[in-house]
């Protein structure tokens, strides 16, 4: 432990400052990539998985791992980094909400799968390293460097970013809720999602999900956060997009006045 702390002080101040702000273009470029590649191809995982991104992973499993650096690393950061900025509570809030969400999706949403594909190896070794890289983006900004006014969690940005980061994740858990339920105890084909944003728009899940980080990026004003949104944004909207075509071609009866991803819009 000593000597990974030791590395800290050759990063601090302004040199790091500058490679979080690298980070977090790249973030923003990986989530166009992304988009650009799902364009012509879904990533294979899910109803699109491939066995030729190497060997099944079982679904809860690599949930559960891959997730799991967003909630550690951060951790981690905050405990034995020499954190500047932890103590105060604007700070610490906000790390909570960024811990809470992938507390969720590490230790609560995988054991909730009922059945599902297993993820290819190569799909979940990037899942992992996605997680450590923006683990260490938000956590660190927000452990370290992040400055805020005593008063912040009072301030418009906050409260309003807070309530989407809020609403956000309970329309993605309501969604994801809906999402189990469709299928009976050994069923295995695909159904038609009903209810809560379902009625409107196909990505209800990842809507709630994007709006959360949206609510986050608010919430912190930070240029790692609204990075992450942004990335967010690219990468969910497109799934949608794959999803909202799927169901076309699959379902001659999918309501024809849903849209993709956002209600009434698109």
């Amino acid at each position: 432990m000593g000597s990974a702390c030791a590395l800290w002080p050759r990063l601090s101040g302004l040199e790091e400052q500058r490679l979080l702000r690298s980070l977090s273009y790249g973030l923003v470029g990986l989530g166009v990539v992304v988009m650009l590649v799902r364009t012509h191809l879904p990533l294979p995982y899910g109803r699109y998985s491939s066995r030729s991104f190497g060997c099944p992973v079982a679904v809860r499993l690599a949930w559960a791992l891959q997730e799991l650096p967003s909630l550690l690393v951060p951790l981690g950061l905050s405990l034995f980094s020499g954190a500047a900025r932890v103590s105060e509570w604007p700070n610490r809030v906000l790390l909570a909400l960024f811990m809470g969400h992938y507390l969720h999706r590490a230790l609560i949403f995988p054991f909730l799968i009922h059945g599902g594909k297993p993820t290819p190896f190569l799909i979940f070794v990037l899942a992992f390293i996605f997680c450590v890289y923006n683990g260490y983006l938000q956590g660190r900004s927000l452990s370290h460097f992040a400055e805020y006014p005593s008063d912040w969690l009072k301030g418009p940005c906050f409260i309003v970013g807070f309530a989407m980061w809020l609403g956000g994740m309970a329309i993605n858990i309501y969604s994801d809720h809906i999402l189990r339920n469709l299928r009976k105890p050994g069923e295995t084909d695909y159904k038609i999602p009903r209810g809560g944003l379902f009625e409107y728009v196909t990505g209800a899940n990842f809507f709630g999900e994007i709006v959360e980080w949206f609510g986050f990026a608010l919430a912190s004003c930070t240029i790692e956060s609204a990075s992450f949104a942004i990335c967010t944004l690219f990468t969910l909207g497109s799934r949608a997009q794959h999803h909202h075509q799927w169901y076309h071609e699959k379902f001659e009866d999918y309501p024809k006045s849903r849209k993709v991803l956002i209600p009434f819009v698109f």
